[in-house]
């Protein structure tokens, strides 16, 4: 739903689908997950060799597998067959000539290691950054939901089922729908909020191994007032996101800005260009970001302290409500959908250009009324208006095959006149290939 703002050529390559095995975007991220997975399976190793009680050590056991299972399911959708590691390895020759793993197997091996965090997970921890039993079963959801594909039944009743367990524990979890969907992107609010099931926890220190997020820079406006330090706000929704999403909807202004403070005066977004930037745009940015930041973990402003949400409630529930339509739940799939849209349409308070601004109450009926028959389409959709920016939507896109259509003439995600299937996978890192030949071939079109 973003176009770019930027002449970088790793940038316009992943903008235009374009992308080879020598993007630096690709040859970065291989590594760095592969370096968590090596910390899980050191820690796995570490706990399974002290002499102690399992119900002890089990549950630190558990985080390791439900990490590794976190950074697998990244993977295999990105790549999808990948080498898969489970045990520390001191090999550096065998480490060098390791083959892939069929997609299926990996998938098979991520519901293993999250069955097994569901197991010996507690109910709740201190921190939505550790993970615990519902997280497990949520994720264990969005693995079913993203193997079913288009038509797989069985997988979706296997969705259905863990996330309608999480919804009917919600209490037990510790898991609501926040009240006020600004508080969702709030660094001042998150940590206190109910409806993260898990989180990246960034802080604001700047220190080599520490972990600080750089949303904000990436996606605020050019030459804000607010972001002192500048930025490069290299993603900017195109704007038929913003001029197709009704008014009415309390998660347009809280998801989008269509205004700002620029020089010092107030801008609308049909003059952001007055910032002089080269990569300016005149329309609205993403907002979901840079309106509460918290503090800066730099003095330049472009690394802040805020929470991350990889999984939240209210998608946990829309992931049941489409698993209950393809399953012939329709009473279910209302349901769920209906909680999220009700609290879309509370109204609430949040920032335009550095000014407190409330939307009123919509005066649209909350909930679809009980004889409506739901569509996976009508889900999707709520998913793309609840997740937006959320680093949802391309995922989406691939488990549904719906490249064709998103990325066509009147799609919201900018058209990709030579999309094909095979842009569904990302080409594997060619310097990767390089040192170990026994990962070829390379993924299709690549």
């Amino acid at each position: 739903m973003v176009d770019l703002a930027s002449n970088e050529t790793r940038r316009m390559e992943m903008n235009d689908l374009t992308t080879l095995g020598n993007n630096g975007m690709i040859s970065e991220f291989w590594p760095k997950t592969y370096q968590g997975i090596a910390a899980a399976n050191q820690a796995i190793a570490g706990a399974e060799s002290v002499a102690a009680d399992e119900t002890i050590k089990n549950p630190v056991i558990a985080q390791a597998y439900f990490i590794r299972a976190f950074y697998y399911f990244h993977l295999v959708r990105q790549f999808g067959d990948v080498p898969y590691i489970d045990a520390p390895i001191t090999d550096a020759d065998a480490a060098a000539s390791i083959s892939k793993t069929p997609a299926a197997q990996v998938y098979e091996n991520i519901i293993a290691d999250l069955e097994y965090a569901k197991e010996w997970l507690p109910d709740t921890q201190v921190s939505r950054a550790i993970p615990s039993k519902g997280a497990a079963s949520s994720y264990l959801a969005l693995v079913y939901l993203t193997m079913a594909g288009t038509n797989d039944t069985a997988m979706f009743q296997k969705a259905f089922d863990e996330a309608s367990e999480v919804i009917m524990n919600e209490g037990l979890y510790g898991y609501d729908l926040d009240l006020d969907f600004q508080n969702l992107f709030n660094a001042d609010e998150i940590d206190a909020s109910v409806e993260p099931i898990f989180a990246l926890d960034y802080n604001n220190f700047e220190a080599p191994n520490n972990a600080y997020d750089q949303i904000a820079p990436m996606t605020g406006i050019r030459g804000d007032d607010r972001n002192s330090g500048g930025g490069w706000s290299v993603a900017v929704p195109s704007f038929a996101v913003y001029d197709t999403w009704n008014a009415l909807d309390y998660r347009r202004a809280v998801s989008m800005d269509d205004g700002a403070s620029i020089n010092g005066n107030l801008e609308f977004y049909t003059n952001f260009t007055t910032s002089g930037h080269q990569f300016a745009k005149n329309r609205p940015y993403i907002a979901k970001y840079t309106r509460f930041p918290g503090a800066f973990a730099r003095g330049n402003a472009r690394a802040t302290s805020h929470n991350y949400s990889m999984l939240r409630y209210a998608e946990l529930l829309l992931i049941a409500a489409e698993a209950a339509v393809e399953i012939g739940d329709n009473i279910s799939a209302l349901t769920y959908m209906n909680r999220v849209r009700a609290r879309a349409r509370m109204g609430g308070t949040t920032l335009v250009a550095g000014v407190s601004t409330t939307v009123a109450p919509s005066a649209e009926p909350a909930a679809l009324p009980m004889n409506y028959m739901v569509t996976a389409n009508d889900v999707l959709e709520e998913r793309r208006l609840e997740l937006a920016f959320e680093g949802k939507r391309w995922y989406d896109i691939a488990r549904r095959q719906l490249g064709a259509t998103a990325f066509g003439a009147t799609g919201l995600e900018g058209a990709k006149s030579d999309f094909s299937a095979t842009d569904y996978l990302m080409p594997l890192p060619a310097d990767e290939l390089d040192r170990n030949p026994n990962l070829l071939p390379q993924n299709p079109g690549y």
